[in-house]
C-alpha cells in the first residue's frame, strides 16, 4: 500500500490530506477560529462538583466550562494543588482504605486543577478534560507523576519490546511513567534518549508556569495540525509528504530534521500552478462530503444520516443487477459497503454511535462475513472502534472514539433558512399559517384592513387559482388584505402590517 500525505495552506485554512493507494482516507482541516485543541493543558478552576453526574465542571477561560469526568481524575494532580496538611486533618470517611482521596469529597469549587483537553467541543457541549497530563514526543509520550512504562500494542515483537523496555528503565527519570509509541520500534537508544530528554525539559518549564500563573491560563499549546500529524503519523511506510506553501515546508522540514532526519527526503514542495488537491483528485471528495449520497463502484450506494443521537448508514443495490441468486448479489453489495463505510467514516471523521443497516442476509455464514470484511477495514482506523455483530434485523451496532467535530461541521454551516433539518414549509403550509392568523386576529376584534408582507413565491400563490385565494381570505374572514412583496423574508415567513404600518405581533 502506497501511503502519502498531502498538505494545500492557504490564507485561510490548512488542509491535511492522508492518501492510501491515491484514495482519500483522512481528512484534516485547521483554521485561525477552529485551531486544534486536544493535547492544550490548562491551569483551571474547579466552578461545579456535581455527585450526581459523577462529574466537575472546570473553568478553563473558554465560553463553556470543560467536563471533567470524575473517572478522569487522577490522584497524582493532587500534587500541585491540594494540601497535604488541611487533606490530614479531613476525617477518616473522606479516605478510602489505600490511602487515595475520593473524587466527589476531595474535590471542591474553587480549587485549581491542572487539567489537558482529550475532546475538543462538539455542539453545545464544552470540551472534556482530564488531569492525567502527558507530553507526546515523536517516539515516546511522557506521562508526569506516574511510575508505569508502556508499549504499543502494535509492537508485536517480544524481544523488541523487551529492548525498548530496557532503555526506557535506563533513561526514565524518578516519578515520570513513559509510553513508548509505535514508530520506535527498532530505533537505537540515542535517538529515543534525545526525544525523552526534550520533553523533560517541557516539563520542566511548564511546571514553573503551574506555579506561578494565575487560573483560568493556558499553561501548554501542543503542535499545529500539520506538524502533529506529521509527528503522529509520518512514518517509514509514508511515501512522501507534499506540500504547496514554502513556509508551511520549512517548518515540516526544521522539525523532521530534528527527530527523524532519515526521512526528510521524502518531504517535497509541489511547484505545479494546478492546484494541490485538484492534482491529487483530492477536492472533488470533500465536495462530496456534504452529500448524503455515496456511490459504489458496483452501482449500490450509501445514505449517510448524522443525527444528534447516532448516525445511521443505510446499504442500498442501487443500480445492481447481478448474475447469481438474491443472496450472491447482496453479499456482494454489502461487502463492497463494508470497505466504503470504513473510508467514509474515516473521512468525515463519524463519531460516537453509528448504526448501519446492511442489505438482508438468510445466510449465516454470509453474515459472518460481511461482520469480518468490516472489522477487518476498520483495522486501519486510528481511532477506537467497537462492532457488534449483524443483529437478526440486518443491522450493525458500532461505535467510534470522538475526538473533534466531523470533517462536515468544519467546513459546513447549518442553513439559515431550514435550520440544518433540510426541510421548509410548503406554499399551502405557508398560506394556512396565514389564515390561522387572520382567525386570531379577527377573534381578538381587530382591525378590518391589514397589509400583508410576504415572499414573491407565496404573492404568486394567493393571487392564482380558479377563484383567487386572496379574496376567498377576504370575504371568508370579512377583512380587506393589502399585498406586499418582501424579498427580505425568509421561506414560510410572513408579516402583517396594521392600517398605520406598525407591525403587528403574532397571535
Amino acid at each position: 500500500m502506497i501511503k502519502e500525505i498531502v498538505i494545500n495552506a492557504t490564507n485561510e485554512e490548512t488542509r491535511i490530506a492522508i492518501l492510501e493507494d491515491s484514495k482519500l482516507v483522512e481528512l484534516f482541516i485547521e483554521r485561525p477560529e477552529y485551531e486544534r485543541m486536544v493535547g492544550d493543558i490548562y491551569k483551571g478552576t474547579v466552578s461545579r462538583v456535581l455527585p450526581g453526574m459523577q462529574a466537575a465542571f472546570i473553568d478553563i477561560g473558554h465560553g463553556q466550562n470543560a467536563f471533567l469526568h470524575f473517572s478522569d481524575v487522577s490522584a497524582s494532580y493532587q500534587d500541585y494543588f491540594i494540601d497535604y496538611e488541611e487533606e490530614e486533618n479531613h476525617s477518616k470517611k473522606n479516605k478510602r482504605a489505600d490511602g487515595k482521596f475520593i473524587v466527589e469529597k476531595n474535590l471542591k469549587r474553587g480549587q485549581d486543577v491542572l487539567v489537558q483537553i482529550i475532546k475538543e467541543p462538539i455542539s453545545t457541549k464544552g470540551c472534556r478534560v482530564t488531569t492525567e497530563i502527558s507530553l507526546p514526543g515523536r517516539f515516546v509520550v511522557l506521562v508526569p507523576g506516574k511510575d508505569y512504562i508502556g508499549i504499543s500494542r502494535k509492537i508485536s515483537n517480544h524481544k523488541e519490546r523487551k529492548r525498548l523496555k530496557d532503555i526506557a528503565r535506563q533513561i526514565l527519570p524518578e516519578n515520570f511513567g513513559l509510553i513508548i509509541r509505535t514508530v520506535a520500534e527498532e530505533k537505537q537508544d540515542q535517538v529515543i534518549k534525545k526525544d525523552l530528554t526534550s520533553l523533560i525539559s517541557t516539563w520542566k518549564k511548564l511546571e514553573t508556569k503551574i506555579k506561578t500563573q494565575v487560573p483560568p491560563t493556558l499553561i501548554f499549546k501542543d503542535m499545529a495540525m500539520a506538524s502533529s500529524i506529521i509527528r503522529d503519523l509520518f512514518t517509514s511506510d509514508v511515501s512522501r509528504v507534499i506540500v504547496d506553501s514554502r513556509k508551511q515546508m520549512r517548518e515540516i522540514l526544521s522539525y523532521v530534521k530534528y527527530v527523524a532526519p532519515y526521512l526528510s527526503h521524502k518531504v517535497t514542495y509541489y511547484k505545479e500552478k494546478k492546484p494541490i488537491f485538484d492534482h491529487f483528485n483530492i477536492e472533488i471528495e470533500v465536495e462530496k462530503l456534504g452529500e448524503s449520497k455515496v456511490w459504489l463502484k458496483n452501482g449500490g450506494y450509501l445514505i449517510i444520516q448524522p443525527t444528534e443521537a447516532l448516525v445511521s448508514i443505510d446499504v442500498n443495490s442501487g443500480k445492481f443487477i447481478g448474475r447469481k441468486d438474491h443472496e450472491t448479489n447482496s453479499l456482494k453489495i454489502n461487502l463492497e459497503a463494508c470497505r466504503e463505510i470504513a473510508r467514509q467514516t474515516r473521512i468525515r471523521d463519524l463519531g460516537g454511535l453509528i448504526i448501519i443497516d446492511f442489505i438482508d442476509l438468510r445466510n449465516e455464514s454470509n453474515k459472518k462475513k460481511v461482520f469480518m470484511e468490516l472489522k477487518k477495514e476498520f483495522t486501519k482506523d486510528r481511532s477506537i472502534t467497537k462492532i457488534e455483530e449483524l443483529s437478526r434485523f440486518g443491522l450493525i451496532e458500532m461505535t467510534r472514539q470522538r475526538v473533534r467535530p466531523s470533517v462536515l461541521h468544519t467546513i459546513n454551516d447549518s442553513c439559515p433558512v431550514c435550520g440544518g433539518t433540510g426541510l421548509v414549509p410548503t406554499l399551502t403550509t405557508t398560506v394556512s399559517a396565514i389564515e390561522r392568523w387572520i382567525q386570531r386576529y379577527r377573534a381578538g376584534r381587530g382591525d378590518r384592513r391589514v397589509t400583508l408582507h410576504i415572499t414573491p413565491q407565496v404573492y404568486s400563490y394567493l393571487n392564482s387559482g380558479r377563484y383567487n385565494r386572496r379574496l376567498k381570505l377576504m370575504w371568508k374572514y370579512w377583512i380587506k388584505i393589502k399585498l406586499v412583496k418582501d424579498d427580505s423574508l425568509g421561506l414560510g415567513e410572513f408579516a402583517f402590517y396594521d392600517k398605520f404600518d406598525k407591525k403587528l405581533l403574532k397571535i
